[in-house]
């Protein structure tokens, strides 16, 4: 019994009262248990009080949300006071080894392309529902990026949860922010661009002006990572126009359209993560995907996410599309009118010969996305 520890508990989500003593749940880590609400067993009462001591503790001066290193597990937290009076935390358990991009179970052809990405500027703008693994993707991104091509990156988070800080590889460097305070989240971004990191990642955006320096930040010739709560892929990119236009006005479309650069959409099985993901042309303005965005024709981009799944399971297919990007950019920059729609999977690309489109392989087994 006392080699038990909060640790060993196989929790996602760990729900303890702080006011009094009172029975703990949780929602187990165990495949086809995740939805489950299950009841602390009794053995690890003891290891819930000394948890629920340490919270109190820590969370005495009125914070709502923190994180907590106690008995060799990281926990990011959030307190409620609830209707009936009692006050709860929620910890949700911190994996204390940073993932890695290459065994989060997604697809060849996607993981291929997303680690391309670190070789670009703009926004890479990860979107999910509570719990799809938006940080855990993010995170294992920045890092695949920053082992793989180097640079100085600065997160800014409330709370820290993976510690990224210190070297990565052989010329990659990362330092660590915490946001106090709503109003620090747009300070820190702007401070941040002051130290000219390669990379920068934010954990949230959840203030006006913090989006606006986001955009700024992706459009300066930074990449950008953000994680969204969103319950589509449309949902996370209107969210960002939204508060960015309360603190910039109409300009927010435009500018979240020139700095965009992939959209990640993830969600949560029993078998391992699964996305949709679209991403843009560099150095094309004309791309379809930046054109919707300026069009305020945000609806329209789950068809893109679908051609995009066909180009990266046809390298023939997405030769032809980023050639028709480019002479989409060209044509605009001329003057001429808008470019049509690219030619829909399996159209023959101007003065060539059929492709065929090969949909995306199923996963070699279930673990895979």
């Amino acid at each position: 019994m006392s080699d038990l520890t909060i640790e060993s508990l196989p929790f996602i989500d760990l729900y303890v009262r702080l006011d009094q003593p009172d029975q703990a749940y949780y929602r187990s880590r165990e495949k086809g248990k995740g939805v489950i609400s299950q009841f602390v067993p009794p053995e690890y009462q003891l290891v819930v009080d000394r948890f629920m001591t340490a919270v109190t503790n820590l969370m005495k001066e009125g914070a709502s949300d923190g994180a907590i290193d106690f008995e060799g597990l990281r926990c990011r937290l959030s307190r409620q006071h609830l209707a009936d009076g009692t006050t709860w935390v929620c910890a949700r358990r911190i994996n204390t080894v940073l993932p890695d991009i290459n065994k989060l179970g997604f697809g060849g052809p996607v993981l291929e392309h997303m680690h391309g990405l670190g070789k670009r500027e703009g926004l890479i703008l990860i979107s999910g529902a509570t719990g799809s693994g938006k940080t855990t993707t993010g995170v294992g991104l920045l890092a695949d990026f920053l082992r793989s091509y180097g640079g100085t990156a600065i997160t800014i988070e409330d709370p820290v949860e993976y510690m990224l800080k210190g070297r990565h590889g052989d010329g990659g460097m990362c330092y660590q922010v915490e946001v106090k305070s709503e109003e620090e989240w747009a300070s820190c971004l702007k401070r941040a661009l002051r130290w000219a990191p390669r990379y920068i990642y934010v954990g949230e955006i959840r203030t006006p002006k913090a989006a606006e320096q986001l955009l700024r930040a992706a459009t300066t010739g930074h990449l950008v990572l953000t994680t969204v709560h969103a319950g589509a892929p449309e949902e996370a990119l209107m969210g960002l126009i939204f508060l960015a236009e309360q603190a910039m006005g109409p300009g927010a479309s435009n500018m979240l359209a020139a700095g965009i650069t992939a959209l990640i959409y993830q969600s949560m099985k029993e078998s391992g993560p699964s996305i949709r993901y679209v991403y843009t042309e560099p150095d094309a303005p004309g791309d379809p995907i930046r054109s919707l965005i300026r069009d305020n024709k945000i609806g329209m981009i789950s068809t893109y996410i679908d051609r995009a799944a066909a180009r990266l399971s046809n390298p023939s297919l997405q030769q032809a599309t980023a050639a028709s990007a480019m002479a989409q950019s060209l044509s605009n920059t001329a003057g001429k009118t808008p470019p049509p729609m690219p030619p829909k999977p399996g159209a023959p690309p101007p003065g060539g010969a059929p492709l065929s489109v090969v949909p995306p392989a199923a996963p070699a087994d279930k673990k895979k996305a």
